[in-house]
């Protein structure tokens, strides 16, 4: 159920955050809490990450779906319950529903991983592929909640969802007492509007600084206007906070309760998911990774110690693999070039050379002799080399130039 008029509105009390946390006992992880040297450094004030990638299911999402679903009525329960989600959600549902002996089905866009469908089936539900966008597949567990009498089980919007995020924000309290800043990252709100009632009413001092993609920021035009507003095609990698509109229940509480929400870049999230797989060696998706982003975009405007939470590590493998050359692009790491050379005997092995002498390792070669922008002799060739940073970028293509080659891109 969404509850659409602020009157209608439930509150989300600590004591409910602390229910809720009773009822996960021996359900949920209490996740480990991991400092990170190179942002302690950066920040220059201690920076922790607080690791619900490692949660049962690789999110946060089974805390809140389990206090959802653990709370229907005996009637309720015996109809089943139905979900929407492209993964973290969807497997949440699976496993709350499995441990509780509740009947689940869950839609899943046609496009979603197959690792996520799998985990989906695996955890116990009953899996629907519908519609290319999560709009099509949210309208068809509705529908389909309609004609069966299932519950819906919305990802974010409801007081009992957003009680169960809130065991988060317990367990940062109790595990990092002096922390003065938490970072999490925001997409329908309902994780920071958890979080932010139980750090904020235990500790009013704390801030709570929400992060979203730039691309799919519904938050800051919300706070501006005072009410949920939409964005048109949101955009970003993190599917995970891809949402188009704030929650009608976790807007309020973020609105009051939150300090500020930042926007972080693509390019951005995609350094801090690389930074974390080779700094503190953990496997985190993008949306998981968006507040890492933030440390890294302004690291002198968090006062410490700080809390990042990784919210999840759910990332299909094709993905992380873009999104690691992507990072790796954004810090000069990596650098793809074509240029134009004469195609004779041993032209591109005397190309490789020059490369060698720069130390540019390279990943990948693609050449091109057929092609009506080429002249007669001529051969295009478009490489992928590994650098070690922008300046060394710069030192490969000068030498690619001193050599006599046609730098085209």
């Amino acid at each position: 159920m969404s509850y659409s008029t602020a009157d209608s509105l439930p509150p989300v009390t600590l004591d409910d955050v602390r229910g809720a946390q009773k009822m996960l006992t021996g359900v949920a992880r209490v996740t480990a809490m991991e400092g990170s040297r190179h942002l302690s450094q950066l920040v220059g004030a201690p920076v922790h990450f607080k690791c619900e990638n490692l949660q049962r299911t690789g999110s946060f999402k089974l805390r809140g779906a389990y206090v959802r679903i653990a709370g229907l009525l005996p009637e309720e329960r015996a109809a089943g319950v139905v979900a929407a989600s492209a993964g973290n959600h969807a497997q949440g549902v699976a496993l709350a529903s499995s441990l509780l002996g509740v009947r689940s089905t869950v839609f899943m866009p046609k496009g979603a991983p197959l690792p996520k469908i799998s985990a989906t089936r695996d955890y116990g539900a009953e899996v629907r592929l519908h519609g290319q966008v999560v709009d099509e597949t949210l309208a068809a567990a509705q529908e389909y909640a309609a004609e069966t009498g299932a519950v819906f089980i919305h990802p974010f919007d409801h007081p009992d969802i957003i009680a169960g995020q809130g065991t988060v924000g317990l367990e940062i309290l109790e595990q990092c007492p002096e922390v003065r800043t938490v970072v999490v990252g925001v997409g329908g709100g309902g994780l920071a509007a958890g979080i932010a009632t139980a750090v904020k009413t235990l500790r009013p001092d704390v801030r709570i600084v929400g992060v979203q993609a730039a691309g799919a920021a519904a938050y800051p035009p919300s706070l501006a206007a005072g009410h949920p507003v939409a964005v048109d095609n949101p955009a970003t990698m993190a599917d995970g906070i891809k949402v188009g509109r704030p929650g009608d229940v976790p807007f309020r509480l973020v609105r009051d309760l939150v300090d500020e929400v930042r926007t972080v870049t693509e390019d951005e999230i995609a350094t801090a998911l690389l930074l974390c797989l080779e700094r503190a060696k953990l496997v985190v998706e993008p949306a998981g990774a968006s507040p890492v982003a933030a440390l890294l975009s302004e690291p002198g405007s968090f006062e410490g110690p700080v809390v990042a939470l990784l919210s999840g590590g759910n990332v299909d493998p094709v993905l992380l693999q873009r999104v690691l050359r992507h990072g790796m692009a954004a810090q000069g790491r990596y650098l793809a070039v074509r240029l134009r050379l004469t195609d004779r005997p041993g032209a591109l092995a005397t190309l490789l050379g020059v490369l060698s002498a720069v130390d540019a390792n390279v990943l990948d070669v693609s050449h091109v002799r057929t092609d009506p922008r080429l002249g007669l002799t001529e051969a295009e060739v478009e490489l992928h080399l590994e650098t070690k940073g922008r300046t060394h970028c710069v030192e490969v293509g000068r030498a690619l130039r001193d050599a006599g080659y046609t730098v085209i891109g």
